[in-house]
């Protein structure tokens, strides 16, 4: 399920999994769950609303700590 969160709702900062940056407050964005009724709280992912449109066309992303080599 899919729900829109305009920008005066958005109070706290999230970090979206589309580009991994931070959503800040006030910002509109998409709050994603799983429709199948299995999860909680804790599964809601909050997307910017380009990251959720561009989602199947993304790469997987490696998350790489900033002293890590950024190639190789």
């Amino acid at each position: 399920m899919v729900r829109s969160v305009p920008g005066p709702a958005a109070t706290k900062t999230y970090r979206c999994p589309g580009c991994v940056q931070e959503i800040r407050p006030g910002v509109p964005h998409l709050v994603a769950w799983p429709v199948d009724g299995r999860g909680d709280l804790t599964d809601r992912r909050h997307w910017h609303t380009g990251c959720w449109r561009a989602r199947q066309q993304r790469q997987p992303g490696i998350e790489r700590s900033r002293s890590a080599p950024r190639y190789g």
